[in-house]
């Protein structure tokens, strides 16, 4: 399914339990499509703010506000003709998931203070270990940002049922962590 989908430009939604693997599938969408030569630009929804959403997500103009010093990017420019992998959407509050389906409406945003918007070329892709359907019944995640995000729809299972998994997710963040820390080559023993 991934292959099939990397090709396109739809938004994709994983959705899974804690520690599935939804990074890694989201990491595999950004390495086999047409945009894999840019790095994805991956943000944790849930750490970001409401007082600085606009900051981090549009960027700033100098001035636009006491500590604006300078321009800043945000992440939907660093993302610029690649990947913006946002997990844990489900965590986003209602008002910045208006500003968030601005963008993905009109591929455009404007940086705070800014007197003109600028184009975003960016595929979505967004992960959450909550149920989005049922956020949108119980009214705490708007219905039309839910679909614009969901085009696609990627259900991970939970490892206790692909066991099989294991030993591989294992090996990919073992050899991440051995390339962050200068090691060598490493295994698993069985």
């Amino acid at each position: 399914t991934v292959g099939r989908v990397a090709r396109t430009r739809a938004p994709v939604l994983i959705l899974g339990e804690s520690g599935t693997g939804k990074e890694l599938i989201a990491d595999a969408l950004h390495r086999t499509s047409p945009r894999a030569a840019k790095a994805a630009v991956k943000i944790n929804m849930g750490a970001i703010t409401s007082s600085l959403f606009e900051s981090e997500m549009f960027g700033h103009v100098r001035g636009a506000f006491t500590d604006a010093r300078s321009d800043r990017r945000g992440h939907i420019a660093h993302a610029q003709g690649s990947t913006l992998f946002m997990d844990e959407i489900g965590e986003l509050n209602r008002g910045d998931q208006v500003k968030l389906l601005r963008v993905l409406q009109d591929q455009s945003y404007r940086p705070v203070g800014a007197s003109a918007a600028e184009q975003a070329d960016i595929r979505v892709v967004s992960a959450t270990n909550r149920e989005l359907a049922e956020l949108v019944a119980a009214g705490e995640f708007r219905e039309d940002l839910y679909y614009r995000l969901n085009l696609i729809t990627l259900r991970l299972p939970p490892l206790r049922e692909r066991r099989s998994d294991i030993a591989l997710i294992a090996l990919r963040l073992i050899a991440d962590l051995a390339a962050d820390y200068g090691l060598g080559e490493v295994s698993l023993s069985t």
